[in-house]
């Protein structure tokens, strides 16, 4: 078991046994987390989310309040689809309105975003992902399919860099996330309590935060 194999078990199961895992559980998934709900609000109070005209987000338990809020707040969402199977859906606030809980979720957006091919995909103001493990230089580890890596680096490579949001439990934030030279990275770690900005420049080589 290499190094982020162990991180990843660990954060489950502690996850588990302190009951801050959510339906549908913790083990090989991007956790749902109590307080996911703040730590949404406390995205949606962000002067970059209001700004944000377009959101691009990934399809997990965790971060359904804020693609619900995406479309309350009249944002076009990009759905990002399980594994990347269907590739993205479209999903417009002014087609769900009276129904943005249900089109958040994966099922609803089926039924109310239309497919869309990777080349018409407009531009996203903010990219929302899920971690299993996020720590304060902003390096992220995933559920280990590489889909989150794949949903940032395909926006960052056609449209240039955009912010990358993450939603965590405290408990999910650790001194240090094993990386590699081509893992994305997240600008902005918000839980229920707290929202940390990441800058780059304070960790220099060799330094810690």
């Amino acid at each position: 078991m290499n190094e982020k194999e162990k991180l990843r078990e660990f954060i489950w199961k502690e996850m588990e046994k302190r009951k801050i895992a959510r339906f549908p559980g913790a083990a090989n998934r991007i956790p749902n987390f109590v307080g996911s709900e703040r730590a949404a609000t406390n995205v949606r109070n962000l002067e970059m989310w209001k700004r944000a005209k377009i959101v691009a987000a990934n399809p997990d338990f965790a971060q359904r309040p804020l693609r619900e809020f995406a479309l309350r707040d009249g944002k076009t969402l990009i759905m990002a689809t399980p594994k990347l199977k269907n590739g993205y859906l479209l999903i417009k606030p002014e087609n769900v309105k009276g129904r943005e809980k249900y089109a958040s979720t994966i099922k609803g957006a089926f039924v109310y975003g239309e497919k869309i091919a990777v080349h018409a995909l407009p531009k996203p103001d903010l990219i929302i992902t899920g971690c299993v493990a996020v720590d304060v230089r902003g390096n992220r580890l995933g559920k280990g399919g590489g889909y989150g890596d794949r949903e940032i680096s395909f926006f960052q490579k056609k449209f240039g860099k955009v912010p990358v949001i993450t939603t965590v439990h405290e408990m999910q934030i650790v001194e240090d996330v094993p990386h590699e030279a081509h893992d994305t990275k997240v600008d902005i770690i918000v839980t229920p309590e707290r929202v940390i900005e990441i800058h780059p420049h304070q960790f220099a080589a060799g330094t810690r935060g």
